[in-house]
């Protein structure tokens, strides 16, 4: 019998419902900026089923603005698979090749982006990623409360202003209230919250699947080869394989018509003879770990909030795994949100701040579930011969516009509206720091280090100026003292040594122009010369853009840290 007895938890600044990697990365990166978090997950443990592998560029700088990237790549499945690239196609991984996935649209995991980005792919499992994220939090100070489940919530309190989650603890069955000034919904494909606040999750159902984890020592098959995939496809099973440390650990990805075949039927003795069928090896004997069915969707949420509450993650959006888009578009999501509800928070910042998540994430998840549904489409021509298959379908955009060339429409950047091409869609080709875009990785040299670009963002609003910047460090000061805004500013070709001499081709401005950059590393505003009143242009920017009424006071929240800084 439940408890009668209804305590209240705690209070908390944000909670977060989910303790999934978007769960998880969100309660990181909030905490990162200062804001007390409480993190909620139904098990009582993460999952240790094998899931995605791999974090993609863009998701990779963001693990690295977090101070976690050597600590990623340094994992055990990061290190096994650091060689694996490609996908290939067979009748089966004993069988020859039929060929391989080598369209224009694809990106090599290995291939070299060094003049775009600092980092590159990483291939870990997710379970292991979350493992890194969950001791981070905790680091931090996040509060994580596993095998505790949300109720339901309220959104209302005084003046609207807080939310009330009922929750129960699942061990004890004890339940309980929480309050909250906002609430993260990152509680997976089937969310809870999602569906009773009615927000509409349509798409199209691609396929059904099961993977089978399976130990067996298939060295020789592999024959020193190192895919990311074999897709396999045979009269006993259509699939694919792929290898979790080249030599004894597996998934196999296992299509299936729920219609036709009860998935009940996928007992252990039928996965053992689907792995040798996908195998070849018809004596083989493998150890069947896990069976776990997957619904291969492409899906977008009709809307990322609801009040003080916001969706994240597979909440917000489901796509196949083609194209390795997934995870790394929730954390992605994580990070866009986190550092609004700090500024918000902290008062430095206003609440119409908030509505842009949406309007920003919203329409890029939505073109990049469309991108991993074409890919999924694609992958079917694999079986014929490279010299039947049928034309690439024109949609689709190349790997790396995807990662790292989305561009925001929002209030929270400057208009925009050249530069896109039609058929790119919400991405662009050109790579020059336009309002709204990833700012450009450009690499620097400060005293006898070598750092990125990207690696001044994070915690607060940056100013990116040229060497003749005392305009702007003046306009800085004055600005960020009279609005009560944290506000760096840093000079390239000053204290700081433009490395390859890309600045102004990068960023559109010159010698004397500035670049304001949001702490998520997005261009928020570009002016290509200093104008001639620096201090009220960027006041009205910071203004307008921050969502912040003339006249009313900030503040940072945090008086510890000094308001502005430069270099």
């Amino acid at each position: 019998m439940p408890s009668t007895t209804h305590s209240r938890l705690r209070n908390t600044d944000v909670l977060v419902v989910g303790g999934g990697l978007a769960g998880l990365s969100t309660a990181v990166f909030l905490a990162q900026q200062g804001v007390d978090c409480l993190l909620l997950e139904r098990q009582p443990e993460l999952s240790g089923h094998p899931r995605a592998r791999g974090i993609h560029p863009r998701a990779m700088e963001l693990m690295r603005s977090a101070g976690l990237e050597e600590e990623i790549r340094a994992l055990p499945s990061a290190r096994r698979l650091a060689d694996n690239s490609g996908v290939v196609a067979a009748s089966s991984l004993a069988g020859p090749e039929r060929g391989a996935l080598d369209e224009k649209y694809v990106m090599d995991v290995r291939a070299d982006v060094g003049t775009l980005s600092p980092t590159g792919w990483c291939l870990c499992h997710q379970g292991e990623l979350e493992d890194v994220l969950r001791d981070r939090a905790e680091r931090l100070g996040v509060a994580l409360r596993f095998h505790t489940e949300l109720l339901f919530l309220e959104q209302g309190g005084p003046a609207g202003e807080e939310i009330t989650a009922h929750v129960r603890d699942r061990a004890t069955d004890t339940e309980r209230t929480v309050k909250a000034r906002y609430v993260v919904a990152a509680d997976g494909a089937h969310s809870g919250i999602r569906q009773a606040l009615g927000i509409p999750f349509d798409g199209e159902v691609l396929g059904h699947y099961v993977n089978v984890h399976f130990r067996a020592d298939l060295t020789e098959q592999l024959a020193g080869r190192r895919f990311l995939m074999c897709c396999v496809f045979n009269e006993q099973v259509t699939g694919a394989l792929l290898p979790l440390d080249n030599a004894d650990d597996w998934l196999l990805h296992i299509a299936y018509d729920p219609a036709a075949t009860d998935l009940e039927s996928f007992t252990e003795e039928r996965c053992a003879e689907l792995v040798r069928a996908a195998t070849g090896v018809a004596d083989l004997g493998p150890r069947i770990l896990s069976v776990s069915p997957w619904e291969g969707a492409a899906r977008t949420a009709g809307r990322f909030r609801d009040g003080r509450v916001f969706l994240v993650g597979d909440a917000a959006h489901v796509m196949p795994p083609s194209g390795g888009f997934g995870s790394s578009t929730g954390i992605q999501d994580a990070h866009n949100l986190a550092w609004k509800l700090a500024a918000v928070l902290d008062g430095w910042a206003g609440p119409g701040l908030l509505d842009t998540y949406d309007e920003e994430r919203r329409p890029i998840c939505r073109a990049t579930v469309e991108q991993a549904a074409l890919r999924s489409k694609d992958r079917p021509r694999l079986r014929d011969e490279p010299d039947r298959r049928r034309p690439v379908d024109p949609g689709i955009v190349e790997d790396a516009l995807v990662w790292l060339s989305w561009r925001y429409r929002s209030g929270a950047v400057t208009p925009w509206d050249e530069g896109v091409l039609p058929e790119y869609g919400v991405w662009s080709a050109a790579d020059d720091g336009r309002p709204g875009s990833r700012a450009p990785h450009l690499w620097l040299r400060r005293g006898g280090a070598e750092l990125s670009v990207l690696d001044l963002f994070g915690s607060q609003p940056v100013l990116l100026t040229g060497p003749d910047n005392r305009p702007w460090q003046e306009a800085a000061r004055a600005v960020s003292h009279e609005l009560g805004l944290p506000l760096a500013v840093h000079g390239i070709g000053a204290e700081l040594t433009d490395v390859d001499d890309r600045w102004p081709e990068l960023y559109g401005v010159t010698a004397q122009g500035a670049v304001l950059v949001r702490p998520d590393g997005v261009v928020a505003w570009r002016c290509a010369d200093a104008p001639v009143f620096a201090r009220d242009t960027l006041r009205s920017v910071l203004l307008r853009l921050l969502a912040r009424e003339p006249g009313r006071p900030g503040g940072t929240g945090r008086p510890e840290k000094p308001a502005v800084s430069v270099t």
